[in-house]
């Protein structure tokens, strides 16, 4: 990391940390009465975690236990639901943040092009017909900068090597417990692949068998450069379902895949599904999946007391203040552990 760099991320995280203990020490304190009686009625409420409707539950959780795991699937969404929100009291970068490229005036213009079109993305005046346009041309426009730029894979490495980002604490047991069971986990991204991919060997140092990443692909030539993408674009309003046909295939050096669980057709056969998100529209993951149970699991991991409501109604369960992943690891044990009633 450059002394420029170094110097910034610093600042950065000074700011974060002095915004979040005001936030932390004092307005969660102070708003906790107020919170609890935003989720009354049959709402379970703790200091972490929010059931909206317990009984409805239930009834998920019996319903995908009678169907087993060959009938289960899970969908999940990977910055700041896989990963943590905040990293030793920095907030964590994104898994498209991270990426610095050798040529700084390409990660100016990235920057530039992200100031103009993320308003439009969470802008709801505009029709949906025309938002998706203008996202298809964000990222038609980084990719061409990604590849004009001269890219490489050593530049991607060293920025996941650089970067503030680390999986919530669980992760591990949650991608173990559904190896052994081999159900399939999802990772839906708009980002890059290879990118969640490096972020995986660093951080996990493992790859897991059934876990796929339903994302932006790279093809590099044998130097390492950056020559093109393959597969059909995923921006953050195609990011369901419907992506698992248009997503390239894994990397040969990442390992084989097993091909009958991870077949796009297969995958769609699993129609219980358990869906990770940490924003309302990761909702819509499942778009383009006819499926019969699932259980929606979201992190709201700031600014909520303005957004609990809506977290609630949406997702079957709630986790609050960046949370581990422990919470959906006892989950799944109860849906699919011999011991569990």
């Amino acid at each position: 990391m450059s002394l420029t760099c170094f110097c910034s991320h610093t600042i950065r995280c000074i700011s974060d940390r002095i915004s979040y203990r005001v936030w932390s020490c004092s307005g969660r304190k102070m708003n906790r009465a107020k919170l609890g009686t935003m989720v009354n009625g049959n709402n379970c409420y703790s200091s972490k975690v929010v059931v909206n409707d317990p009984k409805l539950l239930h009834q998920k959780k019996a319903a995908i236990r009678l169907a087993g795991p060959s009938k289960f699937q899970v969908i999940a969404d990977f910055d700041n639901t896989l990963t943590k929100f905040w990293v030793d009291g920095c907030r964590g970068q994104s898994s498209h943040a991270l990426l610095q490229q050798d040529n700084p005036e390409y990660n100016a213009k990235r920057d530039e092009l992200f100031n103009y079109y993320h308003p439009i993305e969470y802008d709801p005046q505009i029709p949906i017909d025309e938002k998706t346009k203008l996202m298809v041309e964000w990222w038609g426009k980084t990719h061409g900068l990604l590849i004009e730029g001269g890219l490489t894979y050593d530049a991607i490495r060293n920025s996941v090597a650089n970067a503030v980002i680390a999986f919530r604490e669980g992760v591990v047991e949650l991608f173990e417990f559904l190896e052994e069971r081999d159900i399939p986990v999802l990772i839906f991204s708009a980002g890059l692949a290879d990118i969640i991919e490096e972020v995986l060997r660093q951080k996990l140092h493992r790859t897991f068998k059934n876990v796929k990443i339903v994302s932006n692909r790279m093809k590099f030539d044998q130097n390492g450069n950056l020559v093109s993408f393959t597969g059909k674009l995923i921006h953050s309003l195609n990011k369901n379902e419907h992506a698992l046909d248009m997503a390239a295939s894994l990397h040969d050096h990442l390992g084989e895949v097993d091909d009958q669980m991870m077949d796009s057709a297969s995958v769609k056969k699993r129609t219980n599904v358990l869906l990770l998100g940490d924003h309302m529209g990761d909702l819509h993951m499942s778009d383009g999946l006819n499926y019969e149970t699932r259980i929606s699991v979201g992190f709201l991991n700031h600014n909520i007391e303005n957004s609990l409501d809506s977290y609630r109604k949406g997702f079957d369960i709630v986790y609050l203040d960046d949370a581990p992943m422990s919470g959906v690891v006892k989950l799944v044990s109860e849906l699919f552990s011999p011991a569990s009633d």
